[in-house]
């Protein structure tokens, strides 16, 4: 007699993009026939993902003052905690923000960016820090990193001033999209 255990997961395409195991079905073979044995849950989902986010001032103005940047950044770390994920870097200059996110595959990236441009543009009109309506321009570039990268990421997003002395923000954004390409 020929018996051997199987077990199959289910795999379900999650919106965000990510494929998440839904459940575990086992299955016995005696003399190759196959019979369903049952379906359990799985335990957990695992994921590392980190992105690099980037997201400018309407019309690239120089919008975000140096006395409020810091309770704009906070806030914005506020937005993201409170969406179950993870802020690990923030910085930016007077005309755009740089975030690095441990993303969780709960949520799509631009459901996330979406909650976070609205309500942090909410916040800057509501404290009047600036003349008129602040507003975010429409998109945002996102690019994944290893683990193993994180340090250099981090390192570059809080010397944004520094970096900033050799590149503007538009040569600094067609560089990601050249390195993505090469």
């Amino acid at each position: 007699m020929f018996i051997e255990k199987q077990t199959v997961n289910q795999i379900k395409l999650h919106r965000s993009g990510m494929f998440i195991a839904l459940q575990r079905y086992v299955y016995i073979k005696i003399n190759y026939q196959t019979i369903f044995i049952g379906a359990k849950k799985m335990a957990n989902t695992y994921t590392q993902i980190y992105l690099h986010v980037i997201f400018a001032v309407k019309g690239r103005d120089n919008l975000i003052s140096p006395t409020w940047k810091e309770e704009l950044y906070k806030y914005i770390t506020g937005i993201v905690t409170n969406k179950n994920q993870k802020l690990i870097a923030i910085n930016g200059m007077p005309n755009h923000v740089h975030l690095l996110i441990g993303l969780k595959p709960d949520i799509a990236l631009s459901d996330l960016i979406r909650d976070v441009k609205a309500n942090s543009s909410k916040f800057i009109n509501d404290k009047q820090w600036v003349m008129g309506k602040f507003e975010w321009q429409a998109g945002f570039g996102g690019f994944s990193y290893s683990h193993s990268q994180l340090d250099v990421i981090i390192n570059y997003i809080r010397n944004q001033e520094e970096h900033h002395k050799k590149k503007s923000f538009r040569e600094e954004y067609l560089d990601f999209f050249e390195t993505l390409c090469n």
